[in-house]
């Protein structure tokens, strides 16, 4: 259904240092730099942050999340764990699992460094 998603970010070279950890925990490449904005494309779609092209500064969604597919716990984990150490902010319970609706899934939320909250989703067999 969906093609990409993107964020607003105040700070581009901040952005991408955090994205291109964070995400090179869950397998994907370094994003590339487009003058404004930065792309990490995966076979599946791209996600991307972007300075506003207003010109005014970048907010973060009141009620959003944006979840990135994880392989395992340990992705999860590792997710977790590096966007701490680049800055990102914990929130909600601590990495774990979470049941509902007949499914389980280990999941670990985080606030960016421009307040965006992802998180990092393993869907347990």
């Amino acid at each position: 259904m969906f093609s990409h998603v993107m964020i607003g970010t105040n700070d581009l070279d901040k952005s991408k240092a955090f994205y291109d950890a964070l995400l090179g925990t869950l397998g994907v490449r370094p994003g590339f730099v487009d003058r404004h904005r930065v792309f990490w494309r995966t076979k599946t779609g791209t996600f991307s942050v972007s300075k506003p092209i207003d010109g005014n500064e970048a907010t973060h969604a009141n009620g959003g999340t944006i979840g990135f597919v994880a392989a395992s716990k340990d992705e999860v984990d590792a997710f977790h764990a590096s966007g701490l150490a680049s800055g990102g902010k914990t929130c909600e319970d601590p990495p774990g699992i979470r049941e509902g609706g007949g499914v389980q899934l280990y999941i670990a939320y985080l606030r960016d460094l421009d307040g965006n909250k992802i998180c990092a989703v393993h869907r347990i067999p």
